[in-house]
This record gives C-alpha cells, structure tokens and sequence, in this order.
C-alpha cells in the first residue's frame, strides 16, 4: 500500500507512534518517504511531497488492518489525540473504528466478527 504525504516526519510519527508500525529500511529513492511493516508480508510505502488532494472516507477509500483488541487501540487512540469514528459494529459482528492520519487518509481498525 503506498500513500502520498504532505509531511514525511510527521507522517512517520502518527504511524511509528499511533498506529505502532515497526519502520523498514527504505531503499534511497531521489524523492522523500518510509516505509512501515504491516503484518508479516505487506508493507505500507509513505511517498513525499503530496501536492494533491487526499480523497479518503470512510466508507471509500481506506486501508483496512485487523487488531486484537479494539478496546485497548481505542484507549491508546485517544490517549493520543487520535482523530476517530466511534465505534461500529458490521452486518457481519465485526467491530471496526475508523483513524485518520495526519493528511486525511482513514484507517481502519477492525477486530473480525465471531
């Protein structure tokens, strides 16, 4: 997954710090960016000097990850000041909040139904 940020450190703070991303090496590109472990064998590729509106919901475009614990990432969301969604429950059991990031891109958290 690649997302276009305004502001790279910033950017590697909300997901170093909020969203607890173990950072990867980054190959040196002529452009600024980091990138971030997601799960075991996805990563999230943070690409610098976003000049374009972020188009993000929701219930659009959005990345999606599946959490463990859905009341302790709320605490830790809001012990940071996290912009989010309350919580919601799917047709499905799933209980799901939404995060969004410091250029406006959402983020799901979702704990799968049973």
């Amino acid at each position: 997954m690649a997302l276009h940020v305004a502001d790279v450190p910033v950017s590697v703070a909300f997901y170093r710090d909020v969203l607890c991303l173990p950072a990867m090496d980054r190959p040196a590109f002529d452009f600024p960016g980091a990138w971030f472990r997601l799960g075991v064998d996805q990563e999230l590729h943070l690409i610098g000097d976003r000049d374009l509106p972020v188009h993000s919901s929701h219930r659009g475009t959005h990345l999606a990850l599946v959490v463990d614990d859905l009341d302790a990432w709320e605490k830790h969301l809001d012990a940071h000041q996290a912009t989010r969604l309350p919580r919601r429950i799917r047709p499905d059991g799933a209980q799901q909040t939404f995060v969004q990031d410091p250029d406006g891109h959402w983020i799901e958290l979702c704990v799968p139904g049973k």
